[in-house]
């Protein structure tokens, strides 16, 4: 007898665990559901890379506000709305023809969730952070950015105190 399954409708394993977790807490009255719902709400709404690209986009096409994104990041970010814990203290820096900037947390994973949404898992790996700062040339090339040797990358280390945001070069075009 064969059996045919939607195999589209079934969860990853990782899914899986998340909701049968979710469950059980549920269930034992340890988690409000509706409570669950604001949060993911909030990280899938109001914090995450949408708001850096943001702020990317105002800085491309205004250029007072990318002066003021250069001087005092984390005033110019918060007057889009977006401020809180892991961006209180902002630096923005700037790709340019010359050099291509890369962020690093050498200690943890400091990371502005803000204005980039949670830290990717690599973010947090010690391989990458290691090697971030030793090669960051070949770590950069891992992620499909081959750069011209003459062009300078600037590593910069987040802290708790200090957390970057690199704002690319504006696409010929756009």
């Amino acid at each position: 007898m064969s059996h045919d399954h939607d195999h589209d409708n079934e969860l990853d394993p990782f899914a899986a665990r998340v909701r049968a977790l979710e469950t059980i807490l549920t269930q034992k009255g340890l988690i409000d559901p509706a409570a669950i719902d604001v949060i993911v709400d909030t990280y899938e709404t109001k914090i995450g890379p949408r708001n850096g690209a943001r702020v990317v986009a105002k800085a491309w096409t205004d250029p007072a506000y990318a002066d003021w994104l250069r001087r005092d990041a984390t005033a110019a970010i918060e007057s889009l709305g977006y401020t809180g814990r892991q961006g209180e203290h902002m630096q923005a820096v700037f790709n340019s023809e010359e050099t291509h900037n890369l962020v690093v947390c050498t200690l943890c994973s400091c990371y502005p969730w803000t204005v980039l949404g949670l830290p990717p898992v690599w973010y947090k790996a010690p391989p990458y952070r290691s090697r971030a700062v030793i090669d960051p040339r070949g770590v950069l090339a891992e992620f499909g950015l081959t750069l011209p040797a003459d062009k300078k990358i600037r590593v910069w280390d987040s802290t708790a105190e200090l957390r970057y945001l690199v704002v690319p070069m504006r696409p010929e075009g756009h």
